[in-house]
Order: C-alpha cells, then sequence, then structure tokens
C-alpha cells in the first residue's frame, strides 16, 4: 500500500545541494554567529516551503495522523543528510565545511517541517529559537533569542556597511567549527576525517545520518502535543 500523503517535495537532491549564496556570505563573514545567521535565514526561506506542505497534505488527506506525517518527513531529511555525507565526503577540510553547513539546513528544513507536521507555524521567528537549543547551539531559549538579536543586528549592518574580510585559513576554520556544532557533529574527528580518502564518506554517511536522527527525536519531543491531565477530583 502506498503512502497517498503528498511527497515531502523540498527533499530532493537538487533543491538541498547548496545553501543560499547570502547566507554562506554571511557566514564567512560573521563566524561566530553562523549558526544563528543560517537559523534565521532557514525561517525565512523554508518556514513557508514546510507551512504549505503541510497545509496541502492536511487538505488532500483530512483527519491524517500527525506522528505519520512527520515521519514522511523525517524520513526524507535523513536520507538526504546520509547522501550529503557520501557525496562530499572525499573533498578535503574544504568540503568539510560545505558538508556540515549543508548538512545543519538539511536539519533545519527538517525540524521546520516536523513542528509544520505538529500544527506550530514554521514560519515564526520562534522556531529560530528553537533550531538553535534543539541544536544544542545554545542550552536554553533566552540565549538563544539574544543571540539570534545579535546576529540580525550584525547582519543589518554588514548589509549597510559591507562586512570586512577575514583571512580565509581562519574563516574556513571557525565556520566548520560553528557549523559543526550546530549540525551535531564532533568537530575535530569530523573534519579530521575529511582529510582521509576514503574514510571522510563512510564516517561522513554514518555521522550525519546519526545526527539527524537524534535531532529528530528532539524535534518530534519538542512539537508532539502532550496529553491532557485529567483533572483530579475533590472530595
Amino acid at each position: 500500500m502506498t503512502d497517498p500523503t503528498p511527497p515531502v517535495e523540498e527533499a530532493t537532491p537538487d533543491a538541498t545541494a547548496e545553501l543560499p549564496a547570502g547566507l554562506w556570505d554571511r557566514m564567512r563573514s560573521d563566524p561566530q554567529y553562523a549558526p544563528e545567521h543560517l537559523a534565521l535565514e532557514a525561517v525565512r526561506r523554508l518556514g513557508p516551503q514546510a507551512r504549505a506542505w503541510a497545509d496541502r497534505a492536511r487538505a488532500e488527506r483530512p483527519g491524517v495522523d500527525a506522528d505519520a506525517l512527520a515521519q514522511q518527513a523525517i524520513r526524507k531529511f535523513v536520507k538526504l543528510a546520509r547522501l550529503s555525507g557520501a557525496v562530499s565526503g572525499a573533498a578535503g577540510l574544504p568540503g568539510a565545511v560545505v558538508d556540515v553547513g549543508v548538512l545543519a539546513w538539511t536539519q533545519a528544513r527538517m525540524v521546520l517541517h516536523v513542528a509544520a507536521a505538529y500544527g506550530v507555524d514554521p514560519t515564526h521567528n520562534d522556531r529560530a529559537i528553537d533550531l538553535l537549543v534543539l541544536q544544542k547551539v545554545h542550552k536554553a531559549a533566552q540565549t538563544a533569542r539574544l543571540a539570534l538579536g545579535v546576529a540580525a543586528g550584525r547582519e543589518r549592518a554588514g548589509a549597510l556597511f559591507g562586512r570586512a574580510a577575514m583571512p580565509l585559513a581562519r574563516t574556513v576554520a571557525s565556520l566548520g567549527v560553528k557549523l559543526a556544532q550546530m549540525a551535531g557533529v564532533r568537530a575535530a574527528k569530523r573534519l579530521f576525517a575529511k582529510l582521509i580518502p576514503g574514510a571522510g564518506i563512510i564516517l561522513g554517511t554514518w555521522a550525519n545520518s546519526s545526527a539527524t536522527t537524534d535531532l529528530a527525536r528532539r524535534a518530534q519531543a519538542m512539537y508532539r502535543p502532550r496529553p491532557a491531565i485529567p483533572a483530579q477530583r475533590t472530595a
């Protein structure tokens, strides 16, 4: 029996092969706040896609189970995460930075689809906070909110006054560590594995899939409605 739920059209290799060029520019010029820039851009660009997909699914299948809808999205994006690890696994250190960036972007797409599956607005600014907490960039929503405010201010300043160029080696190293942190990958092992021919492909595939699956569990736990607790009867 086939699943009649509309496919997650955004979950295609072509759609996730590259991050938006403007986002890469912001992250390269401001690697300290790379996760915040990515989270903000993800909600802006990917939130409407996730909402449209969930709305279409519910229109075509009234009463569709939210868990089933979320699981469909999770399967798609875990597969994409696995493929990104295999494709760019042998690309060396610059490729490792690209890989963890694409992985973090794919994971953000998944989280927003999971939110939409459970009826949570994926376009709301709070989803950027959720992304940073779920991906363990920040431990608490308040610190994530503050960091997003700083990143947004730096984004506006960069648009007005331009961005200062950083030395390439420093940028690659800093950006790689920040994105690896966001993607749930241990930076040192993940990045150095990329420099070993063959090993990077194997480890990249496993690490990407494992990190994305773990994130999916946390996202479902956050967005799945909690059962109502019956009120206790008083004597």
